[in-house]
């Protein structure tokens, strides 16, 4: 719940009668939150985590708890706390009576990019993450269809294209904004994105729904890296092979960091479909690719006012 995303789903259902809220997280919420009920614990502190849900009784989770690398945390520790948190909520689920359903975070990284893999996946595809960041969110998924198999509790797991918006610590969000980007130029794929207001729909459609197994969340349209960057009046740095790896050192130093997975987004591409959240869940993105990129490049940056000097 002290992430963007978690913060803004319980923005959403804070208003709504007869409905409860409890949160966990490392960090307190982004926002105000009224009739809630927060704990910062730390991801590995599995006592905590199941006293407070046991406590609670949940009719629902909410499961936002996977960590992006170079968003919250870095990529060894973002790996960690994405499986430590799972585990330990789902460990406490198993004890939660009330409990009927769970939508857990998950991303289009699964499917990975392999050569000849599809550049627009539907649900059914392979799961073969090719990044580590993939990978976890592989696990994550097969710690939650472990729990709806021994439990026979539904649990839907929502594959967010790359999440970007403003104000959200987003890598790809960063480096796009950078003054000079480099970007793919052979080959220089499309790929889709998800506004951060976005979330919140896919997540309560499936809530609603008690839904159960994957659905690609994905924005409409899709753009490469070079198109991305010149919609924001950026200037686009072609880069190919062992060039990648003095660019992406010199755009850490910079502050824009820019992890494996999203290497493979601006190389290899990715985008998926997302027809079976509109049909059974009824629920399509708001935001087109296209309006993800001009939004975060609309998002002025933070100017710094000088304090007025006092005259004795």
């Amino acid at each position: 719940m002290g992430g963007h995303l978690g913060t803004g789903v319980a923005l959403e259902l804070q208003g709504k009668p007869g409905v409860e809220l409890m949160g966990i997280d490392i960090d307190p919420p982004r926002r105000f939150l009224r009739n809630t009920e927060f704990h910062r614990v730390q991801p590995a502190d599995r006592r905590t985590i199941t006293k407070l849900l046991r406590d609670f009784d949940p009719h629902a989770i909410l499961h936002l708890g996977v960590y992006e690398p170079h968003a919250r945390s870095n990529p060894s520790a973002s790996h960690e706390r994405s499986i430590d948190v799972t585990t330990a909520v789902l460990d406490a689920a198993a004890d939660c009576p009330s409990l009927e359903s769970i939508v857990a975070r998950s991303g289009l990284e699964v499917y990975g990019r392999h050569r000849g893999s599809p550049l627009c996946p539907d649900e059914t595809a392979e799961i073969r993450p090719t990044t580590r960041f993939g990978q976890t969110l592989a696990d994550v998924e097969e710690l939650c269809r472990d729990f709806e198999r021994r439990h026979d509790i539904p649990v839907a797991l929502i594959r967010f294209a790359p999440i970007v918006g403003p104000h959200i610590p987003s890598p790809i969000g960063r480096y796009l904004r950078l003054p000079i980007v480099p970007v793919g130029i052979l080959p220089d794929a499309p790929f889709s994105l998800l506004h951060t207001d976005d979330v919140p729909l896919f997540v309560l459609a499936a809530l609603e729904h008690r839904a159960s197994g994957p659905f690609n969340a994905v924005g409409t349209d899709a753009v490469t890296g070079s198109q991305a960057v010149r919609m924001g009046g950026k200037v686009p740095f072609p880069v190919v092979g062992p060039g990648w790896i003095v660019s992406r050192a010199i755009t850490g130093v910079l502050g824009s960091p820019l992890p494996e997975h999203g290497l493979e987004l601006l190389t290899r591409g990715r985008t998926g479909d997302p027809r079976r959240a509109r049909e059974v869940l009824g629920v399509s993105a708001e935001y087109s690719t296209i309006d993800v990129i001009k939004d975060l490049h609309e998002w002025a940056p933070v100017a710094y006012l000088e304090p007025n000097r006092v005259v004795a």
